[in-house]
């Protein structure tokens, strides 16, 4: 995690001067190489470099201690992200960890593990060329570990298996109990990217994604299909 004294030179292309630890940058030659060595911009990525922003953000954990954290976006998304979270800074909303998931590899099962929070990670959507939410920097991920992802899918010999991922996130599973960083539709969290256009995975029907936030299919396609050409 980033030290609050090392705001960083970074700040110098921040939207807001004014607002110390908030800022939205291009995508630097050494951020690259991290991205690259950190397997979020893999390989077969085919989002532009160009496309694609740095934020710097301030967030607070439970406890209100403050921390420097980071968030690579699409370019889309980037100014109402930060506004987003200058509004849950200022109010004190707790986010545990926010850092590349190249400090993870890419892995998303350590990540999540971890309650780090996060947007671009490059890949397709499984067996298809297009490009997921999260390869586009379209969707947003917040206080994983406590926000799991969960479906029940059936096989083709009419078993049926659970899907729980993190796989350490089954106490979080029982959203009728309290417990730090649990998003629900009274939270802040979900109000401000609701305003904003996104979607909560939370309010799915045939799968709970209770940390995910998206923008509507109907814009994230036109992008996939783009730089899929």
């Amino acid at each position: 995690m980033l030290a609050i004294s090392a705001l960083c030179s970074a700040c110098d292309n921040r939207k807001n001067p004014a607002r110390e630890g908030f800022a939205i940058q291009e995508i630097s030659d050494e951020l690259f190489e991290r991205m690259k060595m950190g397997n979020t911009y893999k390989a077969d990525c085919i989002v532009p470099r160009e496309d694609l922003r740095y934020l710097l953000v301030l967030h607070k954990d439970k406890d209100g201690n403050p921390h420097q954290g980071e968030m690579v976006v699409h370019k889309l998304i980037a100014e109402d992200v930060l506004e987003i979270f200058e509004k849950l800074y200022d109010a004190a909303y707790p986010i545990e960890r926010m850092v590349l998931p190249d400090n993870y590899m890419a892995d998303d099962e350590i990540m999540m593990r971890d309650n780090n929070s996060s947007s671009f990670n490059f890949r397709f959507i499984s067996h298809t060329k297009k490009i997921s939410k999260h390869g586009l920097g379209m969707a947003v991920d917040i206080n994983t570990l406590y926000n799991p992802y969960h479906k029940f899918v059936t096989k083709e010999d009419g078993t049926i298996s659970e899907v729980l991922e993190p796989a350490t996130a089954r106490p979080y599973l029982d959203r009728s109990k309290d417990f730090d960083y649990k998003i629900n539709k009274d939270d802040l969290c979900y109000k401000l990217f609701i305003e904003k256009g996104f979607e909560w995975g939370g309010e799915w029907g045939d799968l709970k994604d209770y940390q995910h936030f998206e923008l509507p299919t109907e814009i994230t396609e036109k992008y996939s299909e783009k730089y899929a050409r």
